[in-house]
């Protein structure tokens, strides 16, 4: 019977479960490769424009990747441990 007090106790001491962990940590890495893909696309000649910076993968899937990193990040934060 002690030992599932102990349980109990040690579950108490963290403001998060096991789960609202993970999704916090999903949710970083998912804003982290947002960011990934959103780096580069420069000119190696500061005075020739490429047009590579104005790609798909810069201006439509890095942000959604970064915006569904921090929505994640906000509902593991949110979400109530069990």
């Amino acid at each position: 019977m002690s030992e599932e007090n102990n349980d109990d106790k040690l579950n108490q001491d963290f403001a998060f479960g096991k789960q609202n962990y993970i999704l916090i940590a999903a949710g970083t890495a998912l804003a982290i490769i947002g960011y990934i893909l959103m780096s580069g696309g420069g000119s190696d000649d500061p005075a020739v424009f490429s047009e590579e910076l104005f790609n798909s993968q810069r201006m439509y899937i890095a942000p959604i990747f970064i915006l569904a990193g921090l929505g994640v990040v906000g509902w593991g934060i949110l979400k109530k441990a069990k």
